[in-house]
């Protein structure tokens, strides 16, 4: 399969999940009956048709064509007729009905709807919602000099260092990457790594435990930096992406496997950077299928293991030393009450409040405890940004 192919199924795949719940509520526009359990792959066929009809401007005649084959293929010769009529009315007439729907609310999973009005309020859940709907841009960090290197790239450099990309391409093809100048990685996903360097004392060598570290893109951050790092995950395949991200980059960094809710450093640490695992509810508009692979107990779940991190995180502060924590999550369970949680039984640790203004970020990102909670809806005329919870805390010396 060649390069233009993979980029077309990624974004039919993609652009399919987006648009999921619209989609479904248009086919059901046209049956009489729910499909049967044993035609599933057939609900999947329309799915795709319908997407590449309304969404991607496919002519609808190879669309049909296509899908009527498929029938054939997936076992489901009885539905070539169905298939058929259901395609051919969604290209005559579809579209109109389709745009019609309420498209931030079809397309998010209800326990994530509810979730986000509960936490956020009704504007701001429809516009989380709405900002899912969109292919984000590709955004960087550069290791050094961001300024040129979007220069080169004749991409849009933000205030707060990020480097926005819109045209599409191959991302080993675009200028420097082989001089291992630049990474992939949010405007949200950038923010932990500079909140923890900018709380320590300036001139001098930092040592800075990254749990929870791989794929590596805030161990770069504090390597590039000048900390010293001692980077953890639990997973060995990950941490191989690591090493080699690292090694692209030319940067340092000492690579541990082990637990991160029992892994215990040998040297004295100046702060430690917590990206926990977490449901990744923040970052849907890059990856969809997470709106449909999530369910709330995922939530409780991995907030449980966040809680054993945090607290041996916590256990490992100095006095003098700073902690950072992060999720790219939306759900409160995994941000803001777990933090409420671990200052209400640790006199040791204080909060530490994040003016997001001096990272050229604007001042809505802020808590009214302190803390940042970005979502996918801010920044919205550069493209929007990935939904991050980040608080940062210190142990008083």
């Amino acid at each position: 399969m060649v390069e233009r192919d993979r980029a077309f199924i990624r974004l039919l795949v993609a652009t399919a999940l987006r648009r999921l719940g619209q989609i479904d509520a248009l086919i059901r526009s046209y049956l009489k009956r729910p499909l049967p359990k044993k035609a599933r792959a057939v609900q999947d066929i329309l799915r795709i048709g319908a997407a590449q009809i309304i969404m991607l401007k496919t002519p609808a005649h190879a669309v049909v064509d296509t899908s009527v084959r498929l029938c054939e293929q997936t076992r489901n010769p009885g539905q070539k007729g169905l298939v058929n009529a259901v395609l051919r009315k969604i290209s005559q007439e579809g579209s109109e009905k389709f745009f019609a729907l309420d498209s931030a609310k079809l397309n998010t999973p209800k326990w994530l709807w509810e979730s986000w009005q509960t936490q956020y309020g009704d504007e701001t859940c429809r516009a989380i919602g709405e900002a899912h709907l969109h292919e984000p841009p590709l955004v960087l960090s550069a290791k050094t000099d961001p300024e040129k290197l979007s220069r080169a790239l004749g991409a849009e450099l933000l205030s707060a260092g990020s480097i926005i990309l819109r045209s599409g391409g191959m991302v080993d093809s675009l200028a420097d990457y082989g001089e291992g100048t630049w990474w992939i990685q949010d405007t949200a996903a950038a923010l932990p790594a500079k909140i923890l360097m900018a709380a320590m004392p300036k001139d001098q060598k930092h040592r800075v435990l990254d749990m929870c570290a791989a794929p590596g893109g805030k161990t770069a951050q504090l390597a590039a930096s000048g900390a010293t790092v001692t980077a953890v995950d639990r997973s060995k395949k990950r941490l191989k992406t690591l090493r080699a991200n690292l090694k692209r980059l030319k940067l340092h960094a000492t690579i541990v496997a082990a637990d991160a809710s029992t892994y215990r450093p040998s040297n004295t640490i100046d702060g430690i950077l917590v990206d926990a695992p977490c449901t990744a509810t923040g970052t849907i508009r890059r990856h969809p299928d997470i709106a449909r692979n999530k369910r709330y107990n995922d939530v409780q779940r991995l907030s449980q293991l966040q809680k054993k991190i945090l607290e041996n995180a916590i256990d490992q502060l100095l006095p003098g030393s700073v902690l950072v924590y992060s999720v790219c999550s939306l759900q409160r369970e995994e941000g803001v009450d777990l933090i409420q949680g671990a200052l209400a039984e640790s006199e040791k640790i204080k909060r530490l409040p994040i003016d997001p203004v001096k990272f050229g970020l604007p001042l809505n990102l802020q808590t009214e405890s302190g803390d940042i909670q970005t979502l996918p809806c801010h920044l919205n005329e550069h493209g929007g940004m990935d939904g991050f919870f980040i608080a940062r805390l210190h142990r008083p010396g």
